[in-house]
């Protein structure tokens, strides 16, 4: 197991909007977190009222954004016009090119989301677009967000990457079982949770391999994300 804390994370604060790295991008740089297996980014974003990201390109790259407080515009080159809300996952596929958007409409709130990139298992296949709402989901379990194939009323990825949200109050445990030669990372979104015994907190991370059971205890309100790898 490798823990990866939340106050070692990159960090920078641009005024209208204050970020968060998990892994090496755009000014941070460091050759010990440039991802893990697959996953590339996970960038916790606070995007000030009435700002955001002006319209930029994106190619070969698995884009995934959840929305933990507030709303955030979308707009792409595929047609997309989109407001996701907070318990809402926003996909993209860059494949072959793709220009898009991402702007706070709020007057007064500020938008917290995580933005997540997952590198494809192959080059220059056509951009897509899809969502999927996690608002009404049971607490006290995983709920698959994104597969490779898609199943189980997930959204389909162009990666062998299961994407699993869970929502605990203080006191539940989901847990998860990783087959042979599966890798898992945990982020923990909001709140605290034990994960085998350790004690993590909002933007803290950890990486897990050689287990066939992860569980994960809530002892406040806590929202994770686990990736299960190749």
């Amino acid at each position: 197991m490798t823990v990866r804390k939340s106050n070692e994370r990159g960090h920078a604060n641009h005024g209208w909007l204050d970020t968060h790295h998990t892994f090496s991008f755009a000014d941070y740089h460091d050759p010990r977190w440039m991802g893990y297996r697959s996953l590339r980014v996970i960038n916790d974003d606070l995007v000030m009222p009435g700002m955001g990201f002006g319209t930029h390109p994106h190619r070969d790259m698995e884009i995934i954004t959840y929305i933990l407080k507030g709303s955030l515009e979308h707009k792409d080159s595929m047609g997309n016009g989109r407001i996701i809300r907070a318990g809402e996952v926003q996909y993209m596929s860059a494949g072959s090119g793709v220009l898009h958007s991402e702007f706070n409409p709020s007057s007064d709130e500020a938008v917290h989301l995580l933005q997540i990139w997952i590198r494809p298992d192959r080059a220059g296949v056509t951009p897509r677009y899809a969502e999927k709402s996690m608002v009404g989901v049971a607490g006290g379990a995983f709920h698959l967000v994104t597969s490779k194939a898609g199943r189980d009323g997930s959204i389909a990825i162009h990666q062998d990457a299961d994407l699993w949200l869970a929502r605990l109050q203080p006191g539940q445990t989901a847990t998860h079982r990783l087959a042979a030669g599966r890798h898992a990372w945990l982020h923990v979104a909001e709140g605290q949770v034990t994960v085998q015994g350790q004690a993590l907190s909002g933007g803290d991370a950890i990486a897990v391999s050689g287990e066939s059971v992860l569980d994960v205890r809530a002892t406040a309100p806590a929202q994770v994300l686990l990736f299960d790898l190749n």
